[in-house]
């Protein structure tokens, strides 16, 4: 039995990985802010610690004697009134959870990135680990918060702190909590808001997978080394698609050209903020769907044994999940 400590282990993806590690026999620590929804693990056997990434001081303590740290806390999202909390969250989080790994000398650190801060071939091809990439490049706070973490996470490797980094695609399933911006496409589909779609594409895995890979990497990643965890590379139309055969619906026939959208985006976003509220349409999102997310994962199934399971499946249980518990009436 190891002793694992996990950040953001109350949110989508830190839910399942709380889940696999308790399934494996590992006694389990979960660091949990006062305002966090803890839903997802709270009939699991897990220990809280009640503090915040971007604190050093509210969780330092906690590691000594830990085996195994997962870092996956983020703050996901394509849309902020405050955008500097995005990077705050994201990039000094990820500082003080690194730094106190390496002061309490934690012997593993799993880091979860994204593969929205990798570069994507010109050529429509996927990109993958090793595709280039530069800051000016990258579309949105998200994105470019979590590209400057990743570096933190590369400096710490190359300061002898043993991390593995992992980035995720699309996860798709049970458990998106929020959502997800990737969940938010089920749930708009499902409460027939989608009127239209454009042309996009994403790389979808079931969160299962994305975190038994987490698990994986902890066991055999190299250290310093990126790890994208993905499966099938999907178009936003063979998604919803999918989504029509899963729930006898049709899908939105029109494809809506990509200035439209923006247009669109943007006076949502203008009428969010005279009404204070959130947009259903972010800019970014529109701005980001320009280019097709697709990535190679062959490099985490050769070295990890990266599972891949069926996309049809997920999505299935993610429409499941969100009937099950209320999002759509």
């Amino acid at each position: 039995m190891k002793n694992v400590f996990v950040t953001g282990g109350t949110g989508f993806v830190g839910a399942h990985v709380v889940r696999k590690l308790i399934e494996r026999g590992d006694r389990v620590t979960a660091l949990v802010r006062l305002s966090s929804n803890t839903s997802l693990i709270q009939h699991l056997p897990v220990d809280y610690i009640i503090g915040n990434v971007t604190n050093m001081d509210s969780f330092l303590p906690a590691l000594n004697g830990i085996d195994e740290l997962y870092h996956v806390a983020a703050d996901y999202r394509l849309w902020a009134r405050n955008p500097s909390e995005i990077h705050f969250n994201n990039v000094q989080g990820t500082l003080h959870v690194l730094e106190a790994a390496l002061r309490q000398r934690v012997p593993r650190v799993v880091y979860t990135s994204t593969v929205g801060c990798l570069g994507i071939p010109r050529d429509g091809s996927p990109g993958d680990e090793n595709t280039p990439v530069t800051r000016r490049e990258l579309v949105g706070h998200y994105k470019k918060s979590k590209y400057d973490a990743e570096r933190i996470a590369l400096d710490y490797a190359r300061k002898g702190l043993n991390v593995v980094i992992v980035n995720p695609s699309a996860p798709v399933g049970p458990g998106d909590i929020k959502p997800t911006p990737t969940g938010k496409i089920v749930l708009d589909f499902l409460r027939g808001k989608m009127a239209g779609y454009v042309d996009t594409g994403l790389n979808l895995i079931a969160v299962e997978d994305v975190a038994e890979g987490h698990l994986l990497a902890a066991e055999r990643g190299r250290t310093g080394e990126r790890y994208i965890l993905g499966n099938r590379n999907v178009t936003l139309k063979e998604i919803l698609g999918i989504l029509a055969t899963i729930t006898s619906r049709k899908p939105p026939a029109m494809r809506v050209p990509h200035c439209i959208a923006l247009v669109a985006a943007v006076v949502d976003t203008a009428v969010a903020r005279l009404s204070d509220s959130e947009p259903n349409i972010p800019i970014e999102g529109v701005l980001m769907s320009r280019k097709k997310m697709f990535f190679s994962a062959e490099k985490a199934v050769r070295e990890l044994g990266l599972p891949r399971g069926s996309i049809e499946e997920a999505l299935e249980e993610s429409v499941r999940w969100f009937h099950h518990h209320g999002y759509v009436k």
